[in-house]
């Protein structure tokens, strides 16, 4: 199973190899915000094509995977679709002067084609244990269908709200957006966990846990919520009021 891993470190890394030298052309590299989904989905497929067999459990997750990394796929693509190269690229640029074109490869998407890996650790234990489904499964999966609509609503009430002209420099606090500060972030952990017990009904090491612990510290502390919000406290002067009202993360009561 450890030569199968090596596998699919080896073509997330061939992917993201292949996406540096597209941002040299277009000189952005935020298009890996895009292919970071699509590259965990080919991983998955490795696994799947090394497997012995396939079940009927293999088929659902693998359902589950598509729909997750195609709709986030499209869903960024659409967004920044003829936008300039992302803040948190930019400032990286701006720091490193023309030497940024080369080490992006190592900082950008070298690293980021590590932590797909890394993340998509579960989907090995998952597609390599011939098994039928069992009472974990459904646990998993409801966690699975419970982060997909939290990010997937999260998503489209945020695109709704950006869409009217009147909301320009406003917060977004409808919806979702009332009772968690980041949905979309929330219902990416959370399905990611759901991915984790797929994979723990079927033995996988508790060290395996690392996948979901990273994906949600990822998402808490580096690259996800609070660089987001450094940002937006100074953008809005309103949205100081909104992370007093507001749970940062796991969906609650709003304070009024």
């Amino acid at each position: 199973m450890i030569s199968i891993s090596i596998y699919g470190l080896g073509v997330s890394l061939a992917l993201m190899t292949g996406l540096w030298l597209v941002s040299l052309l277009i000189r952005n590299v935020a298009i890996i915000d895009i292919f970071w989904s699509l590259t965990i989905l080919s991983i998955g497929w490795v696994y799947v094509l090394e497997s012995e067999s396939f079940a009927t459990r293999h088929l659902i997750v693998l359902t589950f995977l598509h729909f997750w990394a195609i709709r986030l796929a499209f869903y960024l693509g659409k967004r920044n679709w003829g936008q300039p190269e992302d803040k948190r690229y930019q400032a990286m640029r701006d720091a490193r002067g023309p030497g940024f074109r080369w080490s992006s490869l190592f900082i950008v998407f070298w690293l980021q084609a590590v932590l797909a890996w890394l993340v998509s650790l579960p989907l090995l234990f998952i597609f390599h244990a011939n098994v039928s489904i069992d009472w974990v499964d459904t646990i998993a999966a409801t966690l699975f269908l419970i982060g997909l609509f939290f990010e997937v609503i999260g998503d489209w009430q945020m695109n709704q709200f950006r869409s009217d002209p009147n909301n320009v420099g406003q917060v977004c606090d409808a919806g979702l957006w009332r009772y968690t500060r980041h949905p979309n972030y929330f219902g990416e952990a959370v399905l990611w966990w759901g991915f984790w017990f797929f994979a723990l009904a079927r033995s996988a090491p508790l060290w395996s846990i690392a996948s979901p612990l990273l994906i949600t510290f990822l998402l808490l502390r580096v690259s996800g919520a609070r660089l987001l919000e450094q940002s937006l406290v100074k953008e809005k002067p309103s949205y100081q009021d909104y992370i007093r009202r507001t749970p940062a993360f796991v969906p609650w009561i709003p304070t009024p």
